[in-house]
């Protein structure tokens, strides 16, 4: 027995320094597997709502993508290994979520699934080209971008429009949130949520209207709420009232002025054609007075000697 015991004994020193090894395989194995998928995160990046402003500098390959999406994801090996070129290529190669970050869905205004967007120096373009991995290292590698219409600054992302439009995202998206935790957590009827979206719109509209009449207020303040508004509205209208008067005693002063003046114009007419039938106005007689005395004394003379013949 004690023969035995000792050819175990021996016979398990004899395997103690394999299974040594094997546990430190294991554990080397175990601390190499995580560095290698860091590796792999670290080549293919991601942008979100919060970094997305790193794009604007340097060169980038970016796809959009939602996990439900069966295109998306038959494209998610390709782009994974075109990301492990990105160091030799220089070039940030990233992806982007659609489904949780709806702000850069709407930035992009992505309307298909995959979409791919390439970006040097702020200037954006969309890849519409092959989508395996030799397809992207000759876009990038043969610079054939510099071929594609760049996007509007209007349509950037860093435009102003495109900022309004995030915002309506995001907004989209949190109402989405809402509508899904009033059914789903608190058991409300979808009609329900939907009459509290409607009661919730219509305050949210009446808060905004009375917030802009009293910006306008401020702005434009009222002038019955003026200091000596009411003192200044009593003398404006008495001056307007004494003004009035005063047009009223001119009017019927050159009322008379003119009667006055057309008496004078009588008058002087009358003794005009008296004048012109008597002489002149200094006493002189006319010329064409004398010229009528003179008829009429041949006349005289005429019939006289006409008597006597």
């Amino acid at each position: 027995m004690a023969s035995l015991q000792d050819y175990e004994v021996g016979a398990a020193r004899k395997h103690v320094p394999w299974r040594t090894y094997m546990l430190l395989f294991s554990v080397l194995v175990v601390l190499k597997a995580p560095q290698s998928v860091l590796a792999k995160k670290d080549n293919l990046k991601e942008v979100t709502d919060g970094n997305w402003e790193d794009i604007l500098t340097g060169e980038w390959m970016i796809e959009f993508f939602a996990p439900w999406c069966p295109a998306c994801r038959q494209l998610q090996t390709v782009w994974g290994e075109f990301a492990e070129w990105g160091d030799d290529l220089g070039i940030n190669i990233a992806k982007v979520d659609v489904t949780e970050q709806p702000g850069l869905s709407g930035r992009f205004i992505i309307t298909s699934l995959p979409t791919i967007y390439h970006c040097k120096e702020g200037v954006f373009r969309r890849y519409q080209g092959p989508r395996t991995k030799d397809d992207f290292l000759s876009f990038i590698d043969e610079k054939k971008w510099q071929n594609i219409e760049p996007v509007s600054s209007w349509f950037g992302p860093s435009s102003f429009l495109m900022n309004t439009m995030s915002a309506l995202f995001k907004l989209s998206m949190f109402i989405r949130h809402c509508h899904n935790y009033l059914t789903e957590q608190l058991g409300i009827p979808v009609w329900g949520s939907y009459v509290i979206f409607a009661l919730a719109t219509l305050f949210s509209g009446l808060i905004l209207g009375l917030i802009l009449v009293f910006v306008a207020d401020f702005v434009f303040p009222s002038r019955r709420f003026q200091s000596n508004y009411y003192q200044r509205k009593q003398l404006s209208e008495q001056a307007r009232l004494q003004h009035q008067l005063e047009d009223e005693q001119m009017a019927d002063g050159e009322e008379e002025d003119e009667e006055d003046e057309d008496d004078e114009d009588e008058t002087g007419s009358r003794e005009d054609l008296w004048h012109k039938a008597r002489g002149s106005s200094d006493g002189r007689p006319d010329a064409f007075a004398d010229e009528a005395l003179r008829r009429r004394v041949l006349a005289t003379r005429q019939e006289e000697e006409e008597e006597d013949t």
